[in-house]
């Protein structure tokens, strides 16, 4: 983004790096969130689109993903990075038992085949896990849902498998493929 600029009609609000941590995540996560509801709020713009984008690594993966939905379960199969380790624990409670799903919004399979079309190796997912990836981005869809915002979950693989500069090059391209859409 700092050597291309951002693609047109994107505006990055924020970009923040959370910790690998279910509960330890949402203080700086649901401040993010309300930081920029509170600012398409106040009318700076009225055409303000927001998309929450997350990025995850899948260590596993030998390309990317764009996942579909989020479930509420939180089942760790090791320990966060502060050592919580929930089993078959519903995300939100109040939103029902663990079967529950969010989705996202977004053209899932338009994105995919948008950014396939530009050579990467990319596919839909109807599952992040029940680690820290799915813990965050059912927040963020539940959250998208009360305030008229979207949000979207992309889960790469390590460096080692796809180099950085070819993910940075993602990033970009899935940007402008969401600007695309409005």
């Amino acid at each position: 983004m700092k050597k291309k600029g951002l693609p047109k009609g994107v505006t990055l609000g924020s970009s923040n790096v959370l910790e690998t941590a279910g509960q330890g995540a949402l203080i700086p996560l649901y401040q993010t969130f309300q930081s920029a509801v509170n600012t398409k709020n106040s009318g700076s713009s009225t055409s303000q689109r927001i998309i929450w984008l997350h990025f995850g690594v899948n260590s596993g993966a030998t390309r990317f993903a764009i996942e579909h939905q989020a479930v509420n379960e939180a089942t760790f199969r090791c320990p966060d990075e502060m050592g919580w380790k929930p089993q078959k624990v519903p995300i939100i409670p109040s939103d029902g038992g663990i079967s529950r799903v969010r989705e996202t919004t977004l053209p899932v399979e338009e994105i995919t085949k948008a950014l396939a079309k530009e050579g990467y190796e990319v596919v839909t997912s109807d599952d992040a896990g029940r680690f820290v990836c799915n813990y965050v981005y059912y927040h963020s869809l539940r959250f998208a849902e009360q305030n008229g915002t979207q949000s979207l979950f992309v889960h790469v693989p390590l460096f080692l498998t796809i180099d950085e500069e070819t993910q940075m090059q993602f990033a970009a391209s899935l940007l402008e493929v969401l600007a695309s859409l409005y």
